[in-house]
């Protein structure tokens, strides 16, 4: 879709329906939302409806950040934890590597 055919009304329509998909733990939408309106909000001549993409672009931002933290966190003990974790960690993975039982 070419943003620049949408009436800004639209533009602050899809980029708030976005920012709410984000929540249903779609991190991704969030990412596509802060990438594909920040030249709406930040570098576009002012308009009206700026000042509240900007805001959905920078709250989309902020929640792709702390979801990519959380899961990369979460590889991290995971990876170092596996073999001490026994018979759980194998019920939570979905592959099960081969090599340290």
């Amino acid at each position: 879709m070419d943003l620049s055919k949408l009436q800004n009304e639209k533009k602050l329509i899809l980029c708030k329906t976005y920012y709410k998909i984000g929540y249903f733990l779609l991190p991704f939408v969030w990412l596509v939302n802060a990438i594909w309106f920040f030249n709406e909000g930040f570098r576009k001549p002012e308009f009206e409806e700026q000042k509240e993409i900007k805001k959905y672009v920078i709250y989309s931002a902020i929640g792709t950040s702390i979801w990519f933290i959380a899961i990369v966190i979460w590889i991290i003990v995971f990876q170092l934890n596996r073999a001490n974790w026994g018979e759980y960690a194998d019920y939570i993975s979905f592959i099960i590597p081969v090599g340290i039982p």
